[in-house]
């Protein structure tokens, strides 16, 4: 099959470009580079059947993507990261909304079956646990996570408009926390950082008391589920994605220190007031399409740990 990625060269977008090459799959990859580390994409760069193209998707596309068919197209770009909410707040905006309809227009046009991925941050701040797919969230329309968790609900509103209206095949999946190799170098969400930190001997910040819980999946795991979604989902259906475990972060730096033998210790910091208590999502949907994760924590951390390691090296 010929695949788009948008997003192609973040965290998501390379694990997903390998693996479908892998499956013997032709990729063309999108991105802008706001958010991703430039260095990553070196990995794919030769292989065959892997094309990269370094294009901002609220212009118009170029010639050289709307001419081509595109059996499926994997909808990932937005620029991500707390740090990045005021920086990029328009940018976040724009990606959901006009980068967005760019590429549901691509997708009508060429029939392809499309996959969006949104985010658990369109729940809010939830009053329920676990968030079933229906829970229509606690929201803040003009807080300060509102560029991101607004412009992950507009898009999913538009999705389901092409769906609706034009019956194309799309699905939604919303993604709770994950991780693995390939995040980029700086990224700030907690499990990267905490082994940043880690590997340079550093204490780890801990917000508040440390018992605000968090759900991780790893990398592997979320991009067998987007596949799953995209082959098995219903068209207009919107599906989580993550993992039912959840863990404190405090537990979760007990657990890093450890395996990294940092004795630097922890660090309390001021918590951000927009900073949730807990997210889990219930995964029933997806769980009829027969996937599961199957990676535990105490694993994924260790082959994240390891990659890592690797770079620092080289």
């Amino acid at each position: 099959m010929i695949i788009l990625i948008t997003g192609g060269a973040g965290f998501i977008g390379l694990n997903l470009s390998a693996r479908l090459l892998r499956l013997g799959h032709e990729v063309t990859s999108l991105d802008n580079y706001i958010t991703s580390d430039k260095n990553n994409i070196s990995a794919l760069k030769n292989e065959p059947g892997f094309k990269f193209f370094e294009t901002d998707i609220i212009n118009p596309l170029p010639n050289h993507v709307v001419k081509v068919k595109f059996d499926r197209i994997y909808h990932l770009a937005c620029p991500t990261g707390v740090p990045n909410l005021t920086v990029l707040d328009s940018e976040m905006a724009l990606t959901c909304s006009l980068g967005t309809l760019n590429i549901l227009e691509l997708a009508k046009k060429n029939g392809s079956r499309l996959l969006f991925t949104s985010s658990s941050e369109i729940y809010g701040n939830p009053l329920i646990s676990p968030q079933t797919e229906n829970y229509t969230g606690n929201v803040d329309p003009v807080g300060i996570r509102a560029p991101y968790e607004e412009g992950k609900r507009f898009a999913e509103t538009l999705v389901k408009i092409y769906y609706r209206k034009y019956n194309l095949q799309a699905k939604i999946v919303r993604i709770f926390n994950t991780y693995g190799p390939y995040m980029a170098a700086g990224d700030t969400r907690v499990i990267p950082l905490f082994f940043t930190r880690c590997l340079n001997g550093m204490s780890l910040p801990l917000h508040g008391d440390g018992n605000q819980k968090r759900t991780f999946l790893y990398i592997d795991d979320l991009i067998e589920g987007l596949l799953t979604v995209m082959e098995k989902g219903g068209a207009g259906e919107v599906y989580n994605l993550g993992n039912h475990h959840s863990v404190t972060i405090f537990h979760l730096a007990e657990k890093i220190l450890k395996l990294t033998g940092n004795t630097a210790g922890l660090e309390k910091t001021d918590r951000p007031p927009h900073d949730h208590q807990t997210r889990m999502p219930d995964l029933t949907r997806i769980s009829r399409l027969g996937w599961q994760p199957s990676v535990s924590l105490d694993e994924g951390l260790q082959k994240t740990f390891l990659w890592l390691q690797k770079q620092v090296k080289t």
